[in-house]
């Protein structure tokens, strides 16, 4: 499956931002999907992660209460709704999809990745 994120930019603090990412070339509704983010000089960072159905999902601490993910499977999307942002939120983030796996499945688990969108939040 190849994956396309859109979405970011530059916001505010306390700003909000909808990430959408767009899968083609397999089927969407089998792959449980994630979004990842990279800070400058950090590793890449586990997100929120959402099951095939959209019903179950995992949150990173740090976002909880904050971001929402969703996905529509007629669309192809997955989509990350990024409310309150902070600062420390700027990264480039990347959706990624794992076929096999959960929403509980570590990184090296997602095999498929899309290029990242730069989020930048500004204090």
């Amino acid at each position: 499956v190849q994956l396309q994120a859109f979405g970011g930019g530059l916001v505010q603090a306390g700003g909000s931002l909808r990430l959408s990412c767009v899968a083609s070339g397999g089927t969407f509704s089998s792959y449980t999907m994630g979004w990842f983010r990279q800070a400058p000089g950090k590793e890449r960072e586990f997100v929120v992660s959402i099951s095939r159905s959209g019903v179950n999902t995992n949150y990173a601490d740090s976002v909880k209460g904050r971001f929402t993910v969703s996905r529509d499977n007629d669309k192809n999307t997955v989509y990350l709704q990024m409310d309150s942002l902070k600062p420390e939120d700027t990264a480039v983030y990347c959706c990624a999809a794992t076929l096999y796996g959960t929403i509980h499945s570590p990184l090296a688990d997602f095999r498929s990745w899309g290029q990242g969108t730069l989020v930048t939040v500004s204090s």
